[in-house]
């Protein structure tokens, strides 16, 4: 009994020592600043837009800008309005025009012509 005594008095102060431990290792803690987030990388500034051009708001996808483009139109769009107009190049304008046919949101009127269903 006296030995089962003596181990749970060693326990007591070592759990004793441990606490003390700790409370100084979270006192520590707290007087640590947390280290501040390095900066982003910047994306590099926007084109401006030229007069008349479709600028997209942000959040906004390139299927977005076609389609509002073509939608404002009543007589249809060429492609070569819809470039100017939305500064995509020729890939992008051609796989968003193809979703967007995909979809049933316009048809080809004609060759390079673009029109809302």
């Amino acid at each position: 009994m006296n030995k089962v005594q003596s181990q749970l008095q060693t326990v007591s102060k070592s759990l004793a020592s441990l606490s003390k431990q700790v409370e100084k290792l979270s006192k520590q803690a707290a007087k640590i600043q947390p280290a501040k987030k390095p900066a982003a990388a910047r994306r590099p500034a926007a084109k401006k837009s030229k007069a008349g051009r479709a600028v997209p708001a942000k959040g906004t996808t390139v299927l977005d800008s076609v389609f509002s483009v073509i939608k404002r139109s009543k007589k249809g769009v060429t492609i070569a309005q819809l470039k100017d107009k939305t500064d995509l190049d020729a890939r992008q304008l051609s796989n968003a025009l193809y979703k967007l046919s995909k979809k049933g949101q316009v048809y080809a009127k004609s060759r390079g012509v673009y029109v809302k269903k």
